[in-house]
């Protein structure tokens, strides 16, 4: 696109989308070029010209941040686009058919990164502009169904394989309560924990949430509580609170199915939060690929607002007031990482920043900031309604509460499973169906793509964070995605390195550089190829990947050779081709 684009005007229909949005400044910049983008299904110079006179946002600036997303296009398209998944989940389910059967029937679509819907791979999802604008996802999406209109296409409704079983604590209400009730939800138990937090006060919350040693649950196990404390007791009183919706991760999908079945809980639960850091506003930045989602969590957060659960005066209590702003992604692993997460709500490229300092200290708009994922604010309510010692009884004494696995790739019954922390690999296989009949486990990878490979006679492995530690490996997201012994190893571990290429934002020289050459030697040793100098493929990739684990600014560059390390060291993958 010509960066000279200041006489270029808007059409109607794009200024109409835009103005429809109000006075704004810079960080209206992404739900701005998500207006347009919805509306006519592209973003013309003269769009992006009326969003930049509109936030006062220069135009070189304005067109990097447009680019950087895969979800915004800036070449005129159909208004209807399909993203077909060709990611880990759906690759070993039959998604190089599904792209077939698009380029046969002449359909304009794109290879996209996990959609999020292992459970039912392969998956795909359709964007239609106009007004309104409409996203829907289809899975599984078979070869016979993918060309029909996506207005005709049927989402499931969201279920986990555990349904109605009265060991759910998270999940209890999943597929059994409806989630665009607030009157449901109350009936069964919602808005008792906040009604208990109250009289315990900020203080009494976070030692309630510290005592019962909840961690967080997006990979890093960092204490909650001392996340908590560590921002309420910053001197600098506006404070915001960030839930990562932003599940990028191959393979991982509990957030979705938390937000699509049981919103409040998730509204609930960020009320609490930020009664205990004392913030006022909230934010859940949402994946752009889960229209279901938004929608259903549009909905749960107008409802609250409406019956005195949301807003000013929560409860009654004079002085609480707490608000919850919904912020799509648009498209970008790396917006996982908590600090490009800032960026992109602020109309920056969502590139991760360095630390020091860190969120608790100066995060978003540079204010004191707290951010959990789903799962780990979900938590919350349990903790102040069956209290902190009963939640300790729950999992390990260093791995506390129950824990939700994401199984999918070769098993029979694929889901958002709950257990305690310490049960096996082996018994969560079990609980999923283990492989399909007539097949041997090759290999389990845990905690998706950034995760590791897990041989078969791992699988007494308890899943708890220590001992996923000491096993060199981890549990990261919660991914755990079975292989069998028809898997194409090599196959998937070029998908990983691929991901991982793509996904990085190219900020620090080590990630964008070693990630090509990651991909590259993969390629020529899966191919056969040698490297041109007569040297050692293998200990290329072994000296890039630490390269990177040991000089990229974020975990995107620190994890992008794990999984692939693991399948050499554990799997002896690409030994006989090397």
């Amino acid at each position: 696109m010509d960066l000279r684009f200041l006489s270029a005007e808007p059409t109607e229909a794009e200024r109409h989308a835009v103005d429809a949005l109000g006075a704004g400044s810079r960080d209206q910049l992404l739900p701005a070029l998500h207006a347009v983008n919805d509306r006519v299904g592209w973003i013309s110079q003269g769009a992006l010209n009326h969003i930049c006179r509109r936030l006062n946002v220069p135009p070189a600036e304005a067109y990097g941040v447009a680019s950087f997303y895969a979800l915004f296009s800036l070449k005129e398209r159909p208004p209807r686009v399909v993203h077909v998944c060709t990611d880990l989940a759906c690759r070993v389910n039959g998604a190089e058919a599904v792209t077939e059967t698009f380029n046969a029937a002449g359909i304009t679509w794109h290879r996209s990164p996990c959609l999020g819907v292992c459970e039912r791979a392969p998956a795909a999802l359709a964007f239609e502009a106009g007004d309104p604008a409409e996203g829907r996802l289809l899975a599984p999406a078979t070869p016979s169904e993918i060309t029909r209109a996506p207005s005709t296409w049927e989402e499931s409704p969201v279920s986990v394989p555990q349904q109605g079983e009265p060991s759910l604590r998270l999940l209890r209400r999943v597929g059994v309560v409806d989630p665009g009730s607030l009157d449901a939800y109350r009936a069964a138990g919602g808005y008792a924990a906040l009604r208990n937090a109250l009289p315990l006060g900020p203080a009494g919350v976070i030692r309630e949430v510290t005592d019962a040693r909840l961690m967080g649950r997006g990979g890093a196990a960092f204490p909650t509580g001392r996340k908590w404390d560590a921002a309420a007791r910053q001197p600098e009183r506006t404070r915001y609170l960030v839930c990562n919706a932003d599940e990028s991760e191959p393979g991982t999908f509990k957030d979705r199915v938390l937000i699509e079945g049981d919103p409040f809980a998730l509204v609930e639960a960020m009320t609490i939060a930020a009664f205990a850091i004392g913030a006022q506003k909230g934010y859940v930045y949402l994946r752009g690929e889960y229209p279901r989602a938004l929608e259903v969590l549009r909905n749960a957060i107008d409802v609250a607002r409406e019956r005195g659960f949301l807003g000013e005066n929560i409860l009654g209590r004079h002085g609480f007031t707490f608000d919850i702003e919904i912020r799509r992604g648009a498209g970008a692993y790396i917006c996982g990482e908590e600090t490009a997460i800032f960026n992109s709500i602020e109309g920056y490229r969502g590139e991760p920043r360095s630390k020091p300092p860190f969120p608790v200290e100066k995060g978003l708009f540079g204010k004191p900031t707290v951010v959990n994922n789903v799962e780990t604010l979900v938590n919350i309510p349990l903790i102040l309604t069956e209290g902190c010692e009963a939640y300790r009884r729950i999992g390990t004494e260093r791995s506390t509460g129950p824990k939700l696995f994401c199984l999918s790739g070769n098993v029979r019954r694929p889901g958002v499973y709950e257990v305690p922390f310490g049960t096996t690999l082996g018994e969560l296989l079990e609980l999923a169906g283990g492989v399909p009949e007539g097949r041997e486990l090759r290999a389990v990878l845990l905690g998706g793509a950034a995760g590791g490979f897990v041989r078969p006679d791992e699988t007494t492995l308890p899943l708890t964070m220590e001992d996923a530690r000491a096993a060199g490996t981890t549990l990261g997201s919660g991914v755990v995605l079975a292989l069998d012994d028809q898997a194409d190893l090599g196959g998937f571990l070029l998908r990983i390195a691929a991901f991982f290429r793509d996904e990085s934002c190219g900020q620090c020289v080590p990630c964008r550089i070693g990630t090509v050459r990651q991909e590259e030697a993969l390629h020529r040793i899966v191919g056969g190829r040698k490297l041109g100098t007569g040297g050692d493929d293998l200990a290329l990739l072994r000296e890039v990947g630490q390269v990177m684990r040991d000089s990229s600014i974020c975990g995107l560059g620190q994890t992008a050779w794990n999984a692939i390390e693991s399948a050499i060291d554990r799997l002896g993958a690409l030994e006989e081709r090397s």
